[in-house]
């Protein structure tokens, strides 16, 4: 993919997503990330065009089968050929604020790693409070000095070094429906299932929603933020008591 005017870093830049069956989306965020020098698309068997669509906008499409988020975004680490690496889903999009500032920030980089917030929307809605939001993320690092870690499905981009934060927003469209979301979270707590206590099941849903939704004020996104929170202590209790049944 060839780089814009304005990406003059001396280093080149990489731009890695991984995906399977996002035909509606890759190509936003592909574009997103033309900035970069190259495009990376890890593809875990997709049935429908994401293949197609991220090959005609000139992204490098790497076709291999799933072994979890965190050794998938290690093999999409790997696949890079760039100095530094900016890893995004195929849900996200880096908004033009966020693009300047890492053009800026590789001009002369002062770190090894960066972080963004996540600007998270929900059936439409922006949520600007709430555990939704500024939901910050290391997303952009030297390659040799970042890896993959965390536990699946909650990866971690972690970097041996200085990480410092970027302004503007990546933002992220994560479901398109409730069913959607409802389907991601009965997956996600059976794949991170956690061998609590009865405590544990207890108190962490309750402390969740009050978290997010008292103290982190999430009230102030109206009903979305109340069905986020809510959903979110639905994930915590399922998480903690899955173990156990």
């Amino acid at each position: 993919m060839d780089a814009t005017d304005d990406s003059d870093a001396a280093e080149m830049l990489s731009a890695v997503i991984i995906a399977r069956d996002e035909a509606d989306r890759i190509e936003d965020a592909i574009r997103s990330v033309a900035f970069a020098d190259e495009c990376v698309v890890l593809d875990s068997g997709s049935v429908d065009d994401t293949v197609a669509r991220a090959r005609a906008l000139g992204a490098r499409v790497v076709e291999t089968d799933w072994p979890g988020h965190v050794a998938q975004k290690n093999r999409a680490l790997a696949e890079a050929r760039g100095d530094w690496i900016l890893a995004i889903d195929a849900d996200e999009r880096v908004t033009d604020a966020l693009r300047a500032s890492i053009v800026a920030a590789l001009l002369v980089p002062a770190a090894d790693g960066f972080r963004m917030a996540r600007r998270n929307h929900w059936l439409g809605h922006r949520l600007a409070h709430g555990l939704w939001y500024p939901d910050r993320r290391v997303r952009l690092a030297r390659r040799d000095r970042a890896r993959w870690g965390g536990e699946d499905p909650h990866d971690v981009l972690i970097v041996g070094g200085v990480v410092a934060d970027l302004t503007g927003d990546l933002d992220h469209h994560p479901y398109r429906t409730l069913a959607e979301h409802l389907a991601t979270i009965d997956r996600y707590s059976t794949i991170g299932a956690r061998r609590g206590s009865w405590v544990d099941i207890l108190v962490r849903p309750p402390w969740h929603f009050i978290h997010g939704y008292l103290l982190r004020r999430g009230f102030l996104d109206g009903l979305p933020g109340l069905v986020v929170a809510a959903l979110g202590a639905v994930y915590t209790l399922l998480k903690w008591s899955r173990a156990r049944l």
